[in-house]
């Protein structure tokens, strides 16, 4: 009897979306200033910058992790299930404070040239990385693309994955110009010092970036936090967004109708072979609760954790790398040494740690989960804003939640491409650098070729009409 009563229920709640859908209203966002007040006379320059931590910073951090307090032993058994065993960040902060080479490490951080400019009362980090060694014996376009990272990540996100971007194909006739921005409050772009600052809103700010870049129109590429703001800017800057490819599509519409649904007959919203990947709804609903306990901390009470994890290095580790291990595969909670050395290096991950430790910028990152989840922002409903623009999804298998196509298409309403991917997880762009480079490739040729095919109508359209008698 409940189950014919769930049915009904779910089927009715379809009906009223149907009968009543409503025209979301595409809002005008200000261009906030979101800097101190002496900002508002800041140089609007693009300013030449590398990273340069003083050694006082460095000395400092290597005391802090002379005497971790790492006793406490796991339960038996439980592997990485109650979080980060404190065995397993004993032996990495052993590696941190004797073998990892900060030197070495901030030489190739600052392998690619990096820029500080002023924006909305803002100091925005970028890098901007033009191609290099274009060949001689054919014409090959540069394509300006927008690469943007989330938490707890960073442009260190992007290190593997920027040479295969600007370095020509031979099966390719384009090549990337890259503009990597650290987000606001994220490394070594200022926070704001008032609230309201949400990801569409940072979303205007990497727009006007690109404005003053000289780029009125161009390609964007996020994941986590970045899938988000390029999302919006597609929604409310389609004139200026050429194509919108994201590792993280997804569609926020409260009380789905179709996710509803799939929970009694799955066949109708999801592909037979995708099926596990959303159902039994609840296993999948548990894992969320699992993995975002975090985020209710932080859209509740940024500040608060951020004091705790910028006073211990060793706490802001744990809190960090967890998230690696995790959300790279969900299988690796259940091995008793994870699995962060998998898909990266101690390296590579210290790297992205070191990027929060030496800003200081664990607490205002945070905030961005604040500004997300607030009566005002959500009000907007710029998250459910259908997007024109050609779009592509690429997903990865060990995502955190699985959206299937049909319902990415009631808000990607232009989705020329749609891949499964044959491995990786949440941090795409550094676990498989190379299978993103391609999806990213094939997509951009995908509009490159209809721009051609259009153009080549047009041709035909105005030869006809010039060979058409003149009326005298």
């Amino acid at each position: 009897m409940w189950k014919t009563t769930t049915v009904i229920l779910v089927l009715s709640i379809g009906l009223y979306h149907l009968i009543f859908q409503y025209e979301l209203v595409k809002p005008n966002l200000p261009e906030t200033f979101w800097g101190p007040e002496k900002n508002k006379a800041a140089s609007k320059d693009v300013r030449p910058f590398k990273i340069d931590v003083p050694k006082s910073v460095i000395d400092d951090l290597n005391k802090r992790l002379e005497n971790p307090r790492l006793d406490v032993e796991p339960l038996e058994g439980a592997a990485w299930t109650y979080g980060f065993p404190a065995p397993y960040l004993k032996k990495i902060i052993a590696y941190w404070r004797n073998k990892y080479n900060w030197t070495e490490r901030q030489s190739l951080l600052n392998k690619y040239p990096q820029f500080v400019t002023n924006i909305q009362g803002l100091d925005i980090h970028f890098y901007h990385v033009k191609p290099s060694n274009l060949p001689k014996d054919r014409k090959v376009k540069v394509l300006p693309l927008l690469l943007v990272h989330g938490w707890p990540g960073s442009v260190v996100e992007f290190q593997k994955i920027i040479p295969l971007l600007t370095k020509s194909r031979p099966d390719r006739n384009f090549v990337f110009e890259l503009v990597v921005p650290s987000l606001p409050g994220y490394g070594f772009s200022d926070g704001a010092v008032r609230p309201g600052l949400a990801p569409a809103h940072m979303g205007t700010i990497f727009k006007n970036l690109m404005t003053r870049l000289g780029f009125e129109k161009y390609y964007v590429q996020g994941g986590d936090w970045g899938a988000v703001i390029t999302s919006s800017m597609a929604a409310l800057y389609p004139e200026n967004v050429i194509g919108l490819h994201s590792n993280m599509c997804i569609y926020n519409k409260p009380l789905n109708f179709w996710n509803i649904l799939g929970m009694f007959l799955p066949s109708l919203v999801v592909e037979k072979q995708y099926e596990h990947r959303m159902y039994p709804f609840k296993d999948h609903f548990y894992r969320l609760m699992e993995e975002t306990g975090y985020m209710h901390l932080q859209a509740t009470k940024p500040d608060t954790i951020g004091l705790a994890l910028t006073n211990s290095p060793v706490s802001l580790a744990g809190y960090i790398l967890e998230k690696f291990n995790t959300w790279t595969n969900p299988e690796y909670k259940n091995k008793k040494e994870g699995g962060l050395l998998e898909k990266f290096t101690l390296d590579e991950l210290l790297d992205n740690v070191m990027i929060y430790w030496v800003t200081d910028s664990m607490t205002t990152s945070a905030r961005l989960y604040a500004e997300q989840f607030t009566h005002k922002y959500r009000d907007l409903q710029i998250d459910e804003l259908p997007i024109d623009v050609p779009s592509a999804c690429a997903i990865f298998p060990h995502e955190l939640a699985y959206t299937p196509e049909k319902i990415l298409r009631m808000r990607y309403l232009n989705l020329i491409q749609l891949n499964h991917m044959p491995g990786g997880g949440h941090f795409a762009a550094m676990e498989e650098p190379i299978i993103f480079a391609d999806d990213l490739y094939d997509f951009v040729g995908k509009i490159m070729q209809q721009s051609k095919n259009e153009d080549k109508k047009k041709t035909v359209v105005t030869e006809q009409d010039n060979k058409k008698p003149k009326s005298t």
